[in-house]
């Protein structure tokens, strides 16, 4: 798997559809970076086929939205089939895989703050 990070934000005040701004690669996982900050950051991730992104651990908490096509997300062990449109919670520091058994598009929100306490 090849892991194509572009990691620089988009055009503020100027309109854009997400699905269209982030192509396909094929055998590649594509992440693209809409805002990054230091309390949390917005990205658009495209999945080939056959791609995932593995045992994966964070922090904080990351809300997930399918954009296009379908995604598996594994959480603890338990897998959740996602279709265009819908979105879950992967709370912070749950073991996590997000696969493509079909290519998707998804919208990755992490919110850093708030874990203060």
């Amino acid at each position: 798997m090849e892991a194509l990070i572009e990691n620089i934000e988009m055009e503020k005040s100027k309109a854009f559809i997400i699905v269209e701004i982030l192509e396909y690669v094929p055998n590649s996982v594509v992440i693209k970076t809409i805002i990054r900050k230091t309390t949390g950051n917005i990205s658009a991730v495209s999945f080939d086929s056959g791609e995932s992104l593995a045992g994966r651990v964070s922090p904080f908490d990351n809300f997930i939205q399918v954009i296009d096509g379908k995604a598996e997300i594994v959480i603890e062990g338990k897998s959740i089939l996602l279709d265009t449109g819908q979105s879950i919670i992967i709370s912070a520091h749950a073991r996590n895989e997000i696969k493509a058994n079909v290519r998707f598009k998804m919208i990755s929100i992490i919110i850093k703050s708030g874990y203060e306490e």
